[in-house]
C-alpha cells in the first residue's frame, strides 16, 4: 500500500494540503462484470494484480490467496467510497484517511467483504468514528453525492489508478511509487507552482 509512503512525505510537507477524492474502477457489481466479463473472472484477475501490487509493497501483506478462498464475489467498491466519505463528514481529511487504510487493510490484509456494511460499521469504529454519526453520514444523500462528484473529477482528469496525485488540476502521478519518487514527484510541482505568476 502506497499510503504509509505518502503519509511520511505529507508529514515532511506540512504546508501541502493533501485532500483524497474517492475513485474506483469498479464501483457497482455489475461494472466488475462490466470490466471482466463475469464476476469470477473478475475476482481471479483482480487478485493478479495484487500479486503484481504485492511485489512494490512495503511489507509484502496482500493476501490474494487467501482472498481466493473467501465466498463472497469480490467486493465493489461504492460502499468503502461511501465509508470514506462519511468519516471526511465527520472528521476532515485525517478521518479519510484514517478510514482508508483500515478498509484497505481489512480488504486486502484481512481478506474480508469491504462491501459488507457491518465491516465498514467496524472499520469506523476500530478508527475512532462515532458509529451512530458515521452511518447516519454513510446512508445520507450528501456523502453519495460528494461520492459521485468526485467519480466524475476523476473521470473528467482521466484517472485510473489508486493511488493518483493531482496537483492544481494539471500535474499528475499515477500508481504506487517508492517514497523518493513520491517526494521527487512533490518538489518537482512545488517548483513549477513557484514559477507561476500570482
Amino acid at each position: 500500500m502506497a499510503s504509509p509512503r505518502l503519509r511520511r512525505v505529507a508529514a515532511r510537507h506540512p504546508e501541502v494540503q493533501f485532500v483524497h477524492r474517492c475513485f474506483a474502477l469498479a464501483p457497482t457489481p455489475e461494472a466488475i462484470v462490466a470490466l471482466f466479463g463475469s464476476k469470477e473472472r473478475g475476482k481471479a484477475e483482480i487478485l493478479e494484480h495484487w500479486r503484481m501490487a504485492n511485489r512494490y509493497d512495503d511489507e509484502h501483506r496482500f493476501r490474494p490467496d487467501l482472498m481466493a478462498t473467501r465466498p463472497f464475489d469480490y467486493p465493489y467498491s461504492l460502499p468503502g467510497l461511501r465509508a470514506c466519505k462519511a468519516a471526511e463528514v465527520l472528521g476532515g481529511q485525517a478521518a479519510h484517511w484514517d478510514l482508508f487504510d483500515r478498509i484497505q487493510q481489512a480488504h486486502l490484509i484481512e481478506c474480508r467483504n469491504i462491501a459488507d456494511e457491518t465491516v465498514l460499521r467496524e472499520c469506523a469504529a476500530d478508527v475512532g468514528l462515532n458509529v451512530q454519526a458515521w452511518d447516519e453520514a454513510y446512508r445520507s444523500q450528501t456523502v453519495l453525492d460528494a461520492v459521485r462528484a468526485d467519480l466524475s473529477r476523476a473521470w473528467e482528469l482521466r484517472v485510473w489508478a489508486v493511488p493518483t496525485l493531482v496537483a492544481a488540476g494539471e500535474y499528475v502521478s499515477s500508481g504506487a511509487r517508492s517514497e523518493a519518487q513520491y517526494e521527487a514527484w512533490l518538489h518537482a510541482v512545488m517548483e513549477q507552482l513557484s514559477r507561476v505568476p500570482q
